[in-house]
């Protein structure tokens, strides 16, 4: 997939007409900056968010502040690969809707930004390089023309049933990996992933995949592209029931991903993990 948006170069002329270019190269993302705040302000879990953000700690950071800072002075116009295009516009995306969050903090959802006639996705969110940008443009203008179904586990909309926050920063020597590793523990979650009913011959699976279904038909189409990342046995199943069975969807749980709410037997030890939560830093 990759080898394609290589051929094609449409990222490129995407990323011209959204930003406009500049004279002179803008800041490089800190990616190190990141990669600490991530590391001691998000946990993984085992509940439904998998990755739960400590907000009340990054709402007090400094450190969070300085990457804002730092991203503010980036050029999506340097830019020159796909692989440095997907990975800059996901960690983009996530660290803005993680600032969005922020800035309303405390809240239940995401959604509580905006409003049916003005959702939060077309709020200003941020500015690069001196031009404001928002979520919805990110996804829908930015991302989603680049015709790589993949970008739908990479990018987190700070909820729930949303694919887990990858925990360390997407780079561009690695996105290609990153991609399929975040896409296999996805399907692998029955409770927003990938379930699958064999005495009943049902499928249940993300709703993001009847959202964004369009987006999917390079690869063969939805049940083809899921079962790609499936677990064997499910693969299998898929490949003998896949066209008969009944597809039905989760329902999206909208609430926050807050490391707050979440409860302490769902926590997952893990050495370098936050001391406690909400906690600066």
């Amino acid at each position: 997939m990759l080898e394609k948006l290589r051929c094609a170069a449409i990222g490129l002329a995407v990323l011209g007409v959204a930003t406009g270019g500049s004279a002179e190269a803008g800041e490089a993302l800190d990616e190190a900056l990141y990669a600490r705040l991530l590391l001691r302000h998000t946990r993984e879990t085992r509940d439904l968010a998998r990755t739960r953000v400590d907000y009340a700690g990054l709402k007090r950071s400094a450190e969070w502040q300085r990457l804002i800072a730092n991203l503010r002075g980036t050029d999506p116009a340097d830019l020159s690969s796909p692989e440095q295009q997907l990975a800059y516009w996901f960690n983009v995306y996530n660290i803005l809707a993680i600032d969005r969050v922020l800035q309303g903090y405390p809240l239940e959802s995401i959604r509580d930004l905006g409003s049916l006639f003005s959702p939060v996705w077309k709020h200003e969110a941020g500015q690069l390089s001196g031009r404001a940008v928002t979520l919805h443009e990110i996804e829908h203008e930015i991302l989603r023309p680049l015709g790589e179904p993949r970008i739908h586990v990479a990018i987190v909309c700070a909820s729930l049933s949303c694919p887990a926050l990858l925990r360390e920063p997407w780079t561009a020597d690695r996105v290609d990996e990153q991609l399929d590793g975040a896409l296999r523990r996805w399907m692998s979650d029955p409770r927003k992933g990938l379930a699958t009913d064999t005495a009943a011959g049902s499928l249940r699976i993300s709703k993001i995949f009847d959202w964004f279904e369009q987006d999917f038909g390079a690869s063969g189409g939805v049940l083809a592209f899921v079962s790609r990342y499936a677990a064997p046995e499910q693969q299998a199943w898929l490949e003998r029931h896949g066209r008969s069975a009944r597809l039905t969807y989760f329902d999206y749980d909208w609430r926050l991903n807050d490391l707050a709410t979440a409860r302490l037997a769902d926590l997952v030890d893990s050495a370098g993990d936050l001391a406690a939560p909400g906690t600066g830093g």
